[in-house]
């Protein structure tokens, strides 16, 4: 075939994909990532007898007060957000939050099966638990995804308003942490402050608007 033919084939342009989209494979990686880091944050905060922030810990505090089981709890406090996740988010940020959830609560289940604390001194419980969660949330949100509840909001106002999803998420925390006074002591309750303090200062300083490219 001469130049001249070959020249007069129609051009196909070369398909790249985007080096910035997360495949299954590390949305998977990352979720399994995210919850786990999660399921040990939370194990250290509940082992120091702190208080937990986000639906996790409205749903203990009704719990304290209600008597009422936890996990039926934890289902009904989350239900308003899955629905107001899949209306104003989507169906595929709702399903890996969904999955993300399930995957978390096995997790839970299991972990104190295969480790236990002897002794755990509060401060530290919080402090390095609280940083668990929030690098396990990080995680969790630059795939698309969260733990359900008030880290939907969060990720739709910083989708929608630009609002940082670290601040939005501290606020909330704190109002459900303030909520323990009716249940623990005012030194415990500090040192949970601290605990949400060390979380969301992840998500603050780490994924705020336009930083993070990868989708």
């Amino acid at each position: 075939m001469s130049d001249a033919s070959a020249d007069s084939l129609p051009h196909m342009p070369d398909v790249v994909a985007d080096p910035r989209r997360h495949g299954l494979w590390d949305d998977l990686f990352a979720g399994v990532t995210g919850t786990a880091l999660v399921a040990l944050g939370f194990h250290m905060l509940q082992r120091g007898g702190l208080a937990i922030g986000g639906t996790a810990g409205l749903s203990l505090l009704i719990h304290y007060a209600t008597h009422l089981p936890l996990g039926v709890l934890f289902f009904l406090v989350n239900l308003p957000f899955y629905v107001f996740s899949y209306l104003a988010v989507g169906r595929a940020f709702t399903l890996r939050t969904f999955v993300a959830v399930t995957v978390l609560s096995g997790e839970a289940m299991l972990l104190p099966k295969l480790m236990s604390f002897g002794t755990i001194e509060p401060i530290f419980a919080a402090g390095m638990g609280g940083l668990l969660v929030g690098v396990g949330l990080l995680v969790l949100m630059r795939h698309r995804s969260s733990l359900g509840g008030f880290g939907i909001l969060a990720f739709y106002l910083q989708e929608t308003r630009g609002w940082s999803a670290g601040k939005v998420q501290m606020a909330l925390d704190c109002v459900v942490v303030a909520l323990a006074f009716f249940v623990l002591d005012p030194i415990t309750i500090a040192i949970s402050v601290f605990g949400a303090v060390v979380l969301n200062l992840v998500l603050a300083l780490n994924h705020k608007p336009g930083r993070y490219v990868g989708f």
